[in-house]
Protein backbone atom coordinates (compact mmCIF):
# COMPACT_ATOMS: atom_id res chain seq x y z
CA UNK A 1 0.00 0.00 0.00
CA UNK A 2 1.31 3.56 -0.75
CA UNK A 3 1.76 5.61 1.89
CA UNK A 4 3.76 9.46 2.06
CA UNK A 5 5.16 11.00 5.51
CA UNK A 6 3.87 14.51 5.97
CA UNK A 7 4.17 17.09 8.40
CA UNK A 8 1.70 17.72 10.33
CA UNK A 9 -1.26 20.35 9.00
CA UNK A 10 -4.82 21.85 10.23
CA UNK A 11 -5.59 20.36 6.69
CA UNK A 12 -5.39 16.41 8.17
CA UNK A 13 -6.89 17.16 11.56
CA UNK A 14 -10.42 15.61 10.33
CA UNK A 15 -8.48 12.43 9.40
CA UNK A 16 -6.57 12.21 12.27
CA UNK A 17 -9.30 12.56 14.21
CA UNK A 18 -11.37 9.73 12.64
CA UNK A 19 -8.55 7.75 12.19
CA UNK A 20 -7.35 7.70 15.89
CA UNK A 21 -10.86 7.18 17.06
CA UNK A 22 -10.58 3.23 17.45
CA UNK A 23 -10.52 2.05 21.02
CA UNK A 24 -7.58 -0.38 19.95
CA UNK A 25 -4.86 1.89 19.38
CA UNK A 26 -4.21 3.65 22.85
CA UNK A 27 -4.48 0.27 24.31
CA UNK A 28 -0.38 0.38 24.23
CA UNK A 29 0.05 3.81 24.07
CA UNK A 30 0.63 6.39 26.76
CA UNK A 31 -2.29 7.91 28.16
CA UNK A 32 -1.47 11.28 26.54
CA UNK A 33 -2.69 9.57 23.56
CA UNK A 34 -6.98 10.08 24.02
CA UNK A 35 -9.87 8.10 23.71
CA UNK A 36 -12.61 8.90 22.60
CA UNK A 37 -10.35 11.18 20.05
CA UNK A 38 -12.17 14.28 19.23
CA UNK A 39 -11.66 16.52 16.14
CA UNK A 40 -10.74 19.33 18.97
CA UNK A 41 -7.85 16.45 19.99
CA UNK A 42 -6.74 16.36 16.49
CA UNK A 43 -6.53 19.83 15.98
CA UNK A 44 -4.64 20.32 19.90
CA UNK A 45 -2.33 18.03 18.30
CA UNK A 46 -1.52 19.89 15.45
CA UNK A 47 -1.51 22.63 17.07
CA UNK A 48 1.25 21.34 19.72
CA UNK A 49 3.45 19.85 17.08
CA UNK A 50 3.79 22.59 15.18
CA UNK A 51 5.51 24.42 17.55
CA UNK A 52 7.93 21.40 18.31
CA UNK A 53 9.71 20.98 15.15
CA UNK A 54 13.28 21.85 16.60
CA UNK A 55 12.20 18.79 19.05
CA UNK A 56 12.27 16.00 16.38
CA UNK A 57 10.24 14.81 13.53
CA UNK A 58 6.38 14.69 13.54
CA UNK A 59 5.01 12.81 11.12
CA UNK A 60 1.56 11.61 9.72
CA UNK A 61 1.34 8.35 7.75
CA UNK A 62 -0.86 9.35 4.89
CA UNK A 63 -2.61 7.80 2.42
CA UNK A 64 -5.26 8.89 -0.26
CA UNK A 65 -4.57 12.55 1.34
CA UNK A 66 -5.65 11.04 4.59
CA UNK A 67 -3.76 10.85 7.65
CA UNK A 68 -3.81 6.89 8.89
CA UNK A 69 -1.13 6.60 11.66
CA UNK A 70 1.40 8.78 13.11
CA UNK A 71 5.10 8.57 13.83
CA UNK A 72 7.51 10.79 15.38
CA UNK A 73 11.21 10.91 16.66
CA UNK A 74 11.23 13.14 19.48
CA UNK A 75 15.01 14.10 20.72
CA UNK A 76 15.84 13.78 24.16
CA UNK A 77 18.05 16.08 26.34
CA UNK A 78 21.00 16.12 29.01
CA UNK A 79 23.06 13.55 29.17
CA UNK A 80 20.66 11.48 26.64
CA UNK A 81 21.14 14.23 23.65
CA UNK A 82 22.66 12.49 20.98
CA UNK A 83 19.38 10.20 21.33
CA UNK A 84 15.80 10.19 19.92
CA UNK A 85 12.83 8.27 21.13
CA UNK A 86 10.29 6.73 18.71
CA UNK A 87 6.82 6.22 18.75
CA UNK A 88 3.98 5.43 16.36
CA UNK A 89 0.51 4.66 15.70
CA UNK A 90 -1.37 2.99 12.75
CA UNK A 91 -5.87 2.71 12.11
CA UNK A 92 -6.11 -0.77 12.96
CA UNK A 93 -7.63 -0.99 9.09
CA UNK A 94 -4.33 -0.95 8.05
CA UNK A 95 -2.55 -3.03 10.26
CA UNK A 96 -0.75 -5.89 8.71
CA UNK A 97 0.48 -4.48 5.68
CA UNK A 98 3.83 -3.62 6.20
CA UNK A 99 3.03 0.23 6.53
CA UNK A 100 4.88 0.77 10.12
CA UNK A 101 7.40 -1.20 9.41
CA UNK A 102 8.36 0.87 5.95
CA UNK A 103 7.96 4.00 8.17
CA UNK A 104 9.74 2.98 10.79
CA UNK A 105 12.46 2.73 8.39
CA UNK A 106 11.84 6.10 6.41
CA UNK A 107 12.04 7.86 9.49
CA UNK A 108 15.05 6.46 11.12
CA UNK A 109 16.94 6.88 8.35
CA UNK A 110 16.24 10.43 7.81
CA UNK A 111 17.33 11.07 11.90
CA UNK A 112 20.89 9.22 11.20
CA UNK A 113 20.77 11.48 8.24
CA UNK A 114 19.75 15.03 9.49
CA UNK A 115 19.61 14.81 13.19
CA UNK A 116 22.22 14.48 15.80
CA UNK A 117 21.53 11.41 17.18
CA UNK A 118 23.51 8.36 17.34
CA UNK A 119 20.47 6.17 19.11
CA UNK A 120 16.97 6.34 18.58
CA UNK A 121 14.98 4.09 21.14
CA UNK A 122 11.77 2.70 21.21
CA UNK A 123 9.66 1.52 24.68
CA UNK A 124 7.02 -0.72 24.39
CA UNK A 125 3.92 -2.50 26.25
CA UNK A 126 5.41 -5.94 26.65
CA UNK A 127 2.27 -7.28 25.62
CA UNK A 128 2.82 -5.86 21.55
CA UNK A 129 3.89 -8.26 19.62
CA UNK A 130 3.27 -6.45 16.39
CA UNK A 131 5.44 -3.28 17.53
CA UNK A 132 8.28 -5.67 18.57
CA UNK A 133 8.18 -7.48 14.81
CA UNK A 134 8.16 -4.01 12.95
CA UNK A 135 11.21 -2.82 15.36
CA UNK A 136 13.02 -5.79 14.62
CA UNK A 137 12.16 -6.29 10.67
CA UNK A 138 14.03 -2.43 11.10
CA UNK A 139 17.01 -3.66 12.48
CA UNK A 140 16.76 -2.90 16.60
CA UNK A 141 17.80 -4.42 19.23
CA UNK A 142 16.07 -5.86 22.31
CA UNK A 143 18.12 -4.27 24.94
CA UNK A 144 16.21 -5.09 28.04
CA UNK A 145 12.99 -5.53 29.49
CA UNK A 146 11.56 -3.14 33.16
CA UNK A 147 9.17 -5.73 34.55
CA UNK A 148 5.32 -4.30 35.52
CA UNK A 149 6.69 -0.97 34.58
CA UNK A 150 3.99 0.56 33.10
CA UNK A 151 0.38 0.80 34.89
CA UNK A 152 -2.60 1.37 32.39
CA UNK A 153 -5.92 0.79 33.23
CA UNK A 154 -5.52 -1.49 36.15
CA UNK A 155 -3.09 -3.16 34.98
CA UNK A 156 0.93 -3.93 35.07
CA UNK A 157 2.63 -4.44 31.70
CA UNK A 158 6.34 -5.44 31.36
CA UNK A 159 8.31 -2.87 29.38
CA UNK A 160 10.91 -3.47 26.42
CA UNK A 161 12.99 -1.29 25.40
CA UNK A 162 14.57 -1.28 21.96
CA UNK A 163 16.95 0.00 20.09
CA UNK A 164 18.98 1.46 17.38
CA UNK A 165 22.39 2.78 16.55
CA UNK A 166 23.71 4.69 14.14
CA UNK A 167 26.69 2.22 13.48
CA UNK A 168 23.57 -0.04 12.38
CA UNK A 169 22.10 1.89 10.22
CA UNK A 170 22.57 -0.41 7.27
CA UNK A 171 19.90 -2.73 8.60
CA UNK A 172 17.59 0.32 8.55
Amino acid sequence: MKFTLEGWSKALAPSLAESANDERIPRFLRNTFPHPYTEECAELFVSAVEKMQDKGLFYAIVSEGKAIGGIDLTLMEDVHSKQAELGYWLNPAFWGNGIMTEAVRRICAEAFEKLPVNRIQAQVFGENIASFRVLEKCGFQREGVLRQSIYKNGIFYDERIYGLLASERGKV
